[in-house]
């Protein structure tokens, strides 16, 4: 049973980044008394399953799989959540317990809020056509963390997608509801974000750490793929090399980054998707031109970006000429 709002209020209000381990752990424990409760109920996809917007999402993340395409085709599994999101009108589905579970960390201090990590699980395809639904449920809520950016509790849901009333997939979202650092904590160095390298892309790393631009290559069917993954998108062997990239390119689309502001970064800049000559895609950083003098169809070349004494990274440099 959760706690009357008046109660709810007395104990977020008590319950902030500074309380002691007694005052944490009966917040917690009010926290958890939302875990089960609907996130949304009854929800449904604005638009059917359709193919533009399957075309849209292929042609961005520059997936040709023929499985996409034709009178069979069937949608991305990736795009799962897509057939779920409200635009900017959004969704009147939510429920009245995740507002409250909101309610109850701002009144604790934790008024920031930032996206970690989703997790998905795909049970069926879905087709052109279908028409999607869905439910979501507060799946958890962890005990108070300190992290870089503050001080507070991260929440999970799990929303469960069907297709024509069939269960098609599941979507676990997981947010840090945080109360952000004071002015009195030490802040941290501002450092470019580190990448995450692990047995899957340790190659693509030791390749940067030699000044190369190593490309997947397929070994069963010769499909190249970039970024790298265990396995081909084009025929599932998991055999496969690495092609050097000559290092020519050119601007397939970007953006100018304006807000919010980073400390490692000076806003505005670009930030491109890069296709190579090879025909792969990556999403680097455009130097030697102004934010504002980038173009789609610009040519570029790789080149090194020493950006601090342990991290150098491939960026492309481009020419106004």
């Amino acid at each position: 049973m959760t706690a009357t709002p008046e109660q709810a209020a007395d104990t977020g209000a008590d319950a902030g980044a500074g309380a002691g381990p007694e005052e944490a752990a009966r917040f917690h424990a009010l926290l958890t008394s939302f875990e089960g409760r609907p996130a949304a109920t009854a929800g449904r996809g604005k638009d059917p399953v359709n193919q533009p917007m399957i075309r849209h999402w292929c042609e961005a993340m520059g997936d040709t799989d023929p499985a996409y395409t034709g009178p069979d085709a069937i949608a991305p599994p990736t795009m799962l959540q897509a057939w779920t999101m409200g635009g900017l009108s959004g969704h009147g589905d939510r429920s009245t317990a995740y507002d409250e579970l909101l309610t109850l960390l701002d009144l604790a201090g934790c008024t920031a809020v930032v996206a970690t990590d989703c997790e998905q699980e795909y049970l069926r395809p879905l087709r052109p056509g279908d028409t999607v639904t869905y439910d979501a449920v507060i799946e958890s809520v962890s005990p108070r963390k300190t992290t870089k950016l503050g001080t507070g509790h991260f929440v999970t849901t799990r929303m469960d997608v069907r297709a024509d009333g069939e269960l098609a997939g599941t979507h676990r979202f997981r947010i840090l509801k945080y109360a952000p650092a004071g002015p009195r904590e030490k802040k941290p160095a501002a450092r470019r974000p580190r990448p995450v390298v692990n047995r899957d892309n340790q190659g693509f790393w030791d390749g940067v750490a030699d000044h190369k631009l190593l490309i997947q290559r397929c070994t069963a069917c010769g499909t190249l793929r970039f970024p790298w993954l265990p396995g081909c998108n084009g025929c599932a062997s998991l055999d496969w090399d690495t092609v050097e990239a000559c290092g020519a390119g050119t601007v397939f689309s970007y953006v100018v980054m304006h807000h919010p502001p980073f400390p490692a970064f000076d806003p505005p800049y670009a930030v491109a998707l890069v296709e190579l000559a090879e025909g792969v895609r990556m999403v680097s950083n455009i130097t030697g031109v102004p934010y504002d003098k980038v173009r789609i169809g610009m040519p570029v070349h790789l080149e090194f970006l020493r950006v601090d004494e342990d991290l150098e990274l491939p960026v492309f440099r481009g020419s106004e000429g």
